[in-house]
């Protein structure tokens, strides 16, 4: 399970508390908890975290997936990930 399938299936269980059982609520409860308990941070410099925050805040996205974008672009360029291919007859909104 991703963190966001286990986000979305909490808010579901939110949404209808009245109607989830006692062992399903643990379950969802407890797979929630060791995700939690999963979740490693990468300690950043104090220079690094201001600029990786003002970058996000400028394109209007979050931080984890402006890491995501800069991770898998130096991957790619140091042929650690093969170059995703884009079509050059499709149009594309300048995002990735």
């Amino acid at each position: 399970m991703t963190r966001l399938s286990i986000a979305e299936e909490l808010e579901s269980a939110a949404d209808r508390i009245a109607d989830v059982s006692r062992p399903d609520l643990q379950i969802i409860l407890r797979r929630a908890a060791l995700m939690l308990r999963n979740v490693a941070g990468v300690p950043l410099e104090p220079a690094m975290e201001d600029a990786l925050n003002s970058i996000a805040a400028e394109m209007k996205i979050g931080r984890s997936d402006l890491i995501q974008i800069v991770l898998r672009e130096w991957l790619e360029t140091n042929a650690y990930l093969p170059v995703r291919m884009i079509d050059e007859e499709s149009e594309t909104d300048g995002s990735a």
